[in-house]
């Protein structure tokens, strides 16, 4: 069983931040960084950009700090009976810096792993070892799966504009907009889009907007009419049917629910 030590999501580091781990940290350490750093690894020192994370090992010596600040980061130590062979089995890349190709999952995962790490729950333990490797699989399919050669040039920048719709769930822009924006007609765009991401740009920022609302549900004392604003519902009726169309329960049934499990 995989199992958690600490974990951080969104750790805002005001003063910056240095971590000098000379012996290694002793367990798995995972680090997704959300700003720009210099990493020292294997002896060398390279420069990381933000949305990067490296699996460390537990006996690798390395060292980070801040290159901007303020320094943000996603983090977790882990550990567990056979997780060097199930990492071997993904052919897992250990001590490297890798840039993440969809870094709301990553952030997402984090966010979860650390709710979950908070509750005492006679399954807690249990669910943190699939969430664990649920995590490290995808992130290891994301690895191996390859946009189709002639759609190699669009995925950075369609990956942005998906990043950024994920960002701001309160902005209302049209498929055409966004089709302009890359200088495709809308229909080729909502080809691509789907061929590179496998949904609808539509079904895609619904579920960015409804992502957000779970999280200010779960993490606010936001009434269901200001969260539907803030997830750029022009009412909270439209928002209500779609939440419970998309969720399968309305947006206070899920802020009860939540609330009742702690």
């Amino acid at each position: 069983m995989l199992k958690l030590i600490s974990c951080g999501f969104h750790t805002i580091h005001h003063e910056g931040i240095i971590r000098n781990r000379p012996n290694g940290s002793g367990h798995y350490t995972f680090v997704f960084f959300n700003s720009r750093a210099e990493v020292k690894l294997h002896e060398q020192t390279v420069i990381v950009d933000k949305n990067t994370f490296i699996l460390f090992r537990p006996k690798t010596p390395h060292a980070y700090r801040e290159l901007e600040n303020p320094f943000i980061n996603d983090w977790f130590h882990c550990y567990g009976t056979g997780m060097t062979d199930f990492l071997m089995e993904l052919d897992f890349p250990l001590d490297t810096a890798i840039e993440a190709s969809d870094p709301l999952l990553i952030s997402r995962s984090i966010m979860e792993l650390q709710k979950f790490n908070r509750l005492d729950g006679s399954l807690c333990e249990r669910i943190i070892d699939c969430d664990l490797r649920s995590f490290f699989m995808k992130l290891s399919d994301l690895r191996e799966r390859t946009a189709p050669h002639q759609l190699n040039r669009y995925y950075v920048p369609f990956n942005e504009l998906r990043n950024e719709l994920y960002r701001t769930p309160h902005q209302n822009i049209s498929v055409a907009e966004l089709a302009s924006r890359l200088n495709v007609s809308k229909s080729y765009f909502q080809h691509i889009y789907k061929q590179l991401f496998g949904c609808p740009v539509m079904t895609d920022m619904i579920n960015g907007r409804l992502e957000h609302a779970k999280y200010l549900l779960d993490h606010s004392e936001m009434s269901v009419t200001e969260i539907a604003s803030s997830c750029g519902y022009e009412n909270d009726t439209h928002f209500m049917r779609q939440f419970k169309k998309f969720v399968g329960t309305s947006p206070r049934q899920y802020r009860y629910r939540r609330e009742s499990s702690y």
